[in-house]
């Protein structure tokens, strides 16, 4: 199975233009696509969040050549190479394995059933709630009606869906009646106003910055703070779950657990 082949397959349901068209709408940058081509036809596929030393382990220890990843394996242009950086050093072990990486970032978060969805979903959504920022097939960030609890059970609750065991939670206890979610850094003064917008109790994101978090409380929201990792992981396995058996090449799943 060709590179392109793959790509192509993973494209249909996740398409690259969703990418370009978010920026070109909402600002920020990606770098999805085929970021390494190895020019090898495909032995396997290790499915992996993030471009990371673990992955390329997994991909030498099961004689696969190619990567997938969420984030971006290369964001910035990279000025040098080196192997005493962990960047340069993870490149290098791709290219020496003749290891293919593939990362659909902006894409996966958008589309529907994507990772910014599925985080919905795991905060308690019950149907697919709207996005606030739309584009065309799909959108980022959601506002939705949860079943009614009390704040720390439903922190309690996400954080055994998401399976992690760190967690910031800021606010009082109380009930919990609508949610706000947006996967990734998603937190800004737009996301804020448009928790409050559709009446959230709480918002839920990762990597919030400390002035946010401030505005957010004393906005009267209550502020649940995942790891990075944690508000993807969960929906980037379910991707997994839909491509692996649609690629036309075995896969695995990575995880690189120490980030939960």
């Amino acid at each position: 199975m060709k590179l392109k082949e793959i790509y192509d397959k993973i494209d249909f349901l996740y398409p690259k233009r969703l990418s370009d068209e978010y920026v070109s709408a909402y600002g920020g940058r990606d770098n999805s696509g085929i970021l390494i081509d190895a020019g090898k036809e495909g032995t396997g596929a290790v499915f992996s969040l993030d471009f990371s030393k673990g992955a390329v382990e997994e991909a030498k220890k099961r004689g696969y050549n190619l990567i997938v990843t969420h984030h971006p394996a290369i964001f910035f242009p990279v000025s040098s190479i080196r192997v005493d950086d962990p960047l340069g050093a993870r490149l290098l072990a791709a290219i020496e394995q003749s290891v293919s990486v593939i990362s659909m970032h902006l894409n996966m978060d958008c589309a529907e059933g994507g990772i910014d969805e599925s985080l919905a979903f795991a905060v308690g959504a019950t149907q697919v709630p709207a996005p606030n920022e739309s584009i065309s097939g799909g959108g980022y960030g959601r506002v939705f009606e949860v079943e009614e609890t009390s704040y720390s059970a439903f922190v309690k609750k996400l954080m055994s869906v998401l399976r992690t065991q760190r967690v910031f939670s800021y606010g009082e206890e109380g009930p919990v009646r609508r949610a706000a979610s947006f996967c990734g850094a998603g937190v800004d003064a737009n996301a804020i106003a448009a928790a409050k917008r559709g009446g959230a109790d709480v918002i839920v994101s990762a990597d919030i910055k400390h002035n946010f978090i401030c505005d957010a409380l004393e906005s009267g929201l209550r502020v649940v703070q995942l790891t990075h990792y944690a508000s993807e992981n969960y929906g980037f396995k379910k991707i997994y779950h839909t491509l692996k058996d649609r690629l036309g090449v075995p896969s695995v799943y990575h995880e690189d657990g120490f980030m939960l």
